[in-house]
């Protein structure tokens, strides 16, 4: 051997030069790195199933998804998905094709929950909000919205998006799901962009991948809700704000007042964290104080055009609102709170977690004022005492940044993308076979079969019964909108529900909503529309007797199908009787 360069270099003998013992022992380091990110990941699971009940998140506690579940076959599916994600690990995907891997990936990921029932009564007030405009137009929305369209204290975008969609696609509910899992998705390439502005692409591709790593947000697509489409809005005006205040423009000025509006106009939660805007001015003073501070007062005032606009028509309704917000919702938080343990451990992946805990000693150490940008909204929360996950989950996709922002001191890549991919294999054994199957055992599944059912029956209309619930201070009422969605058959409800409880009883419930429903006109019958000719009766549990006026409407018909899966977990059951009439 001479030493020179030469092809001679790459015989077999040279596996014994000194390059080789170096290659073979960072291989060696990678091997045991790997091996302790695998342990970790298996124990740590384990760890969250011995003490689920830790978790009392109020829809997807894993004391409920895993009551019936052995860790002993759960730990050999975990540890196969573990040795996939080494595998996957492996493979670098190429630049320009990893944005659409990550949408797909959402989206993927999203419709996999497509077959939960509706298990929040608050989808329907939302679906009673968008079928207004299905039916009536998008003129009579705006126009009748917080007067003969009661908003309660939502803002009206969403509503309106999703009665576009029922207008375009027809009212069924796997086309809001379908808008739902594309602004997830969408939410998903948000938080990679972001990531890139701010930093670089290994920050960007962590963080919109751990957005995955969240159990609790990948049901949510699933459901009728606004939080989905208001997370994306919030996401969009962070993305389109960075692009305004660094760039400059008319375009990009414009589309940053026209996203904050967005936000603005779809939850009363995001008008406190849009307080994120200035700390994005602030924090790029460095480019140029005259040139940021114009683009500023320019994106503002023109927010001020677009949302100020629908403040001054609606005032009424919007000061109304902020009142019962005040006056309600604000001391509600202290009742309706899930610990951090839950939300933090159980409801997001601990990787996650501790990933977005150490960027906050890298930041510091960094000196690095961009990293206030993704870290305030979380801040905020946490000052403000903020203790549920569905009023976290706006601001995850800067959870996500922050947790991508420390694992780019991961220097090995392949680790890095292994810790990424064993928090989202760890997450959808989670998902998959402890959340699906406990929503799907639900009451709530009733009212979802019960319209797939209505739908194969030879009739025109269906005529519905909601009977009071034995344990739950909830108006029955509030499922016919549910079982309307469920189902393409025109739904006849004639407003026999129960009289309301005493005010004291209801007065500072979450539900209180529910008995300020009013039945709209579309479910009221009409004067000259025959009879119709299935009958379906909602009751809180099987023995539950009928009254006399509906045992009476049923007395002719026979019982065509009875839906009646049952749950110990909440006290209020939609058990569902579908009669026929001859």
């Amino acid at each position: 051997m001479t030493g020179r360069s030469g092809p001679a270099e790459s015989t077999p003998q040279d596996s014994r030069s000194p390059v080789a013992p170096h290659s073979r022992s960072a291989a060696a380091n990678q091997g045991l790195v790997a091996l302790l990110v695998s342990l970790v990941t298996l124990t740590v699971f384990a760890a969250l199933f011995v003490f689920r009940f830790l978790d009392d998140n109020r829809l997807t506690s894993w004391q409920w998804a895993f009551d019936q579940s052995d860790i002993r076959v759960l730990a050999p599916i975990l540890a196969a998905g573990v040795a996939l994600a080494w595998a996957a690990s492996g493979v670098l995907i190429p630049a320009r094709t990893q944005g659409a891997m990550l949408i797909a990936s959402a989206l993927a990921a999203a419709m996999v929950f497509w077959g939960a029932p509706e298990v929040v009564v608050d989808a329907a007030r939302y679906f009673m909000q968008a079928k207004y405009l299905e039916l009536y137009g998008g003129g009579f929305f705006l126009r009748e919205w917080g007067r003969e369209i009661a908003a309660w204290t939502d803002l009206p975008l969403v509503p309106f998006l999703h009665g576009v969609v029922f207008d375009l696609f027809g009212e069924t509910r796997m086309a809001i799901q379908a808008f739902s899992s594309l602004l997830l998705a969408g939410t998903v390439a948000l938080t990679w962009l972001i990531g890139r502005i701010l930093w670089d692409d290994t920050v960007g591709g962590c963080a919109a991948a751990l957005l995955l790593a969240m159990p609790y947000l990948l049901v949510q697509p699933a459901l009728m809700l606004v939080d989905v489409p208001t997370m994306f809005f919030l996401t969009l005006a962070v993305f389109t704000t960075l692009k305004a205040v660094r760039e400059g423009g008319a375009g990009p000025l414009l589309a940053s007042a026209a996203a904050i509006s967005l936000a603005l106009l779809s939850k009363y939660s995001t008008w406190l964290l849009l307080s994120v805007v200035p700390v994005i001015v602030f924090t790029h003073l460095d480019c140029g104080f005259r040139a940021v501070f114009r683009r500023a007062a320019a994106i503002a005032l023109a927010t001020l055009l677009l949302a100020g606009t629908f403040v001054l028509v609606k005032y009424d309704v919007v000061t109304a609102q902020l009142e019962l917000l005040w006056t309600y919702q604000l001391p509600g938080l202290a009742r309706w709170e899930e610990s951090h343990a839950s939300t933090f451990l159980f409801q997001i992946h601990p990787f996650v977690t501790a990933a977005a805990l150490c960027s906050l000693a890298v930041a510091f150490v960094r000196r690095d004022r961009k990293f206030a940008i993704v870290a305030w909204m979380l801040l905020l929360l946490a000052v403000l005492g903020v203790k549920r996950a569905r009023y976290i989950l706006i601001a995850l996709p800067m959870l996500a940044l922050m947790a991508g922002y420390a694992l780019r001191e991961v220097t090995d890549g392949r680790i890095r993308r292994f810790i990424v991919s064993c928090a989202i294999v760890s997450t959808f054994v989670t998902s998959v076979f402890g959340y699906l199957p406990l929503l799907k055992r639900t009451s709530a599944m009733n009212l979802l079969e019960a319209g797939e059912h209505l739908d194969g029956m030879d009739v025109e209309a269906v005529e519905v019964y909601a009977l009071p619930q034995p344990r739950s201070v909830i108006n029955p009422a509030v499922v016919v909108p549910i079982l309307d969605l469920f189902t393409e058959k025109r739904i006849i409800y004639r407003g026999n529900g129960p009289a309301p409880p005493a005010p004291a009883l209801i007065a500072t419930s979450p539900l209180r909503f529910t008995w300020e429903y009013a039945t709209p006109d579309y479910f009221r019958p009409r004067t000259d529309s025959p009879r119709a000719a299935a009958v379906a009766v909602i009751v809180g549990r099987r023995d539950q007797p009928l009254p006399d006026h509906i045992g009476a409407r049923i007395a002719d018909s026979r019982l065509s199908r009875e839906f009646s899966v049952s749950d110990n977990l909440f006290r209020f059951k939609t058990l569902v009787r579908v009669y026929q009439t001859p």
